[in-house]
């Protein structure tokens, strides 16, 4: 990888493929359409994060994230719209909920696929911690002495999404797989869907409150 400017790539690729199973945000939300819709929602959103993360790539690879870390009213502005975002996701799962109890059916937390793929989107591209990731990570596998060093950023902004996006999808299968095998427990569907609605307010709360 010499011609790219890149160094040390073994060790990009686990310390990303770390990054990727960590629990957050993106999980969360690959989580909440497994259970609710299945698999091919799963995937679809894992897809939509995929996507999100294309938006961080081409910005760190163009500078723009310099922009978002050093202006604290820019990384101000993201971070509420993304907090503000996440907890609109969460108050209405949770007010689904309330619904499906009162008449007993699931419709209105069907989303259409093109809607799971937008929201999937929206949520990656409206954490700034995803810009402030790539800031702190790329820098330390390209060479000082890359002849491109634009390229180098690029290269591995792709290497890491690919990645991510073959280990959200199989979570998707797997977390689709899990709640089949468990959806004789009658209280577990409504159990999961509190806790994902929960957990979006909390994760909202706490980007908000961000230093």
């Amino acid at each position: 990888m010499e011609l790219l400017g890149v160094t040390d790539l073994w060790l990009f690729i686990i310390a990303g493929l770390i990054l990727n199973i960590t629990p957050g945000v993106d999980l969360l939300y690959i989580t909440n359409r497994s259970v609710v819709q299945g698999r091919i929602a799963g995937v679809v959103a894992a897809l939509g994060i995929g996507t999100g993360c294309i938006v961080h790539i081409l910005a760190a690879t163009l500078g723009l994230s310099v922009l978002l870390v050093s202006s604290s009213i820019t990384f101000t502005v993201v971070r509420y719209l993304g907090a503000a975002y996440l907890m609109y996701l969460g108050i209405t799962t949770l007010l689904g909920l309330k619904a499906q109890e009162c008449s007993e059916v699931q419709a209105n937390t069907i989303l259409p696929l093109m809607g799971i793929f937008k929201q999937a989107i929206l949520i990656n591209v409206l954490n700034p911690k995803v810009a402030l990731f790539f800031m702190a990570l790329l820098p330390q596998f390209v060479s000082s002495t890359a002849p491109h060093p634009a390229l180098s950023f690029l290269f591995l902004g792709l290497l890491f999404n690919i990645n991510g996006t073959i280990v959200n999808t199989l979570f998707a299968l797997l977390t689709f797989f899990l709640a089949k095998r468990l959806r004789g427990i009658s209280f577990l569907p409504r159990f999961l869907k509190g806790l994902v609605g929960t957990l979006f307010v909390a994760f909202g709360i706490r980007l908000a409150l961000l230093d």
